[in-house]
């Protein structure tokens, strides 16, 4: 392990420095589809949504997926970072999370081949033109993640290079918009881990086939990336850490891979699993992806633990023994935007709250 990683004492709510930034506590919230924009806009509930979560004492907040292009939107009501005209409603709550105390952080995606989908809450299935879907959805080879879903393009080397410079332009908007930290999306069957796994990507060029083509789009995306986000602040990628199916992505390509972003500027590994083999069987139990951020983290790359963390005292042991360097909470904090705060009073630690919510501080026990 890096030596920077070993022998620092840490607790859920020790601070976190990371190039100039410094987190007040390990505790991030989870980027988050709301399904709830207009032509990718952010609206009130976006505004909303997130700024409790900075009021409520998390360290860091992300938002949402936030499309690169408007064709790789997962759906036609996702949050999308393709125009400049979306910088002015980012700005504004970028600079909300960060007065609020929160790293104000972005990730930034593509769906690939599981675009165009209408909303969970909607009849499941591709959006027809009609609902504002589109008919063309792409991934590294022409093979749909599963019944419902478009069949996509393969899509072409000119096509690729454009997209990776879409990633770029986007970070340049994140930049403009306050945000402090970004993260590539390469989770979750979208399309940077369609290229990773040989389940949907099954190219023959240069994009396909051994390990160093599979990874060839990340690594492009990556250096496009590190080329216009400043040096002093982070970048994060999400990775799937399995497909759960044999033959396909795996834990040692993983922490592989890990190592080699790492090495050239990707500074935190938030480690996620599943998404890309329709039907995959996924034991989802309390902290069941756990242990692949700490195999990460043992390989010398900051990671980051989630999934069905949900306990104070579960999360803070995550922390403390050295399994991850921080914890992203999803539906937890939907539940309750103010986790944070409860869980420092749970685990006996005194931390500041808004001075507007001071009177109703617990006292530490």
């Amino acid at each position: 392990m890096s030596s920077s990683l070993v022998d620092k004492p840490m607790s859920l709510f020790s601070p976190f420095p990371i190039r100039d930034l410094r987190l007040r506590n390990r505790i991030a919230v989870s980027p988050m589809c709301q399904y709830s924009s207009v032509d990718g806009f952010a609206s009130d509930w976006h505004f909303v949504h997130l700024g409790s979560r900075a009021v409520g004492g998390a360290g860091l907040v992300m938002l949402e997926a936030s499309a690169v292009t408007p064709e790789g939107r997962i759906s036609p009501q996702d949050l999308g970072i393709w125009k400049d005209d979306h910088i002015g409603e980012l700005s504004r709550i970028a600079g909300f999370l960060k007065e609020h105390g929160a790293a104000p952080a972005i990730q930034l995606a593509h769906a690939g081949r599981k675009a165009s989908m209408r909303r969970p809450w909607e009849p499941s299935g591709a959006a027809p033109e009609s609902e504002g879907g589109w008919p063309r959805v792409v991934g590294p080879s022409a093979i749909p993640f599963g019944p419902g879903y478009l069949t996509p393009e393969a899509l072409p080397i000119a096509e690729i290079d454009v997209i990776v410079d879409a990633f770029g332009a986007a970070a340049e908007r994140a930049l403009r918009a306050g945000f402090e930290i970004i993260e590539l999306h390469g989770a979750h069957g979208y399309l940077t881990h369609e290229f990773l796994s040989p389940i949907s990507n099954q190219r023959t060029d240069d994009y396909g086939g051994s390990f160093e083509n599979r990874t060839r789009f990340i690594h492009r995306v990556v250096a496009r990336l590190r080329e216009v986000w400043p040096q002093g602040l982070p970048l994060f990628v999400r990775l799937s850490a399995t497909d759960w199916v044999e033959g396909g992505w795996d834990v040692e390509q993983t922490v592989r891979l890990s190592k080699e972003l790492h090495a050239v500027g990707v500074d935190v590994v938030d480690c996620s699993s599943g998404g890309n083999v329709h039907g995959a069987h996924v034991p989802v139990a309390p902290g069941y992806q756990v242990p692949f951020a700490k195999a990460v983290r043992e390989a010398g790359v900051p990671s980051i633990a989630v999934g069905m963390i949900t306990d104070p005292h579960q999360a803070n042991q995550i922390v403390e023994t050295g399994q991850a360097d921080l914890i992203m909470l999803a539906r937890e904090e939907l539940r309750d935007p103010y986790w944070p705060l409860h869980a420092a009073t749970a685990l006996g630690v005194d931390v500041e709250w808004p001075v507007q919510y001071v009177r109703a501080k617990p006292p530490t026990k």
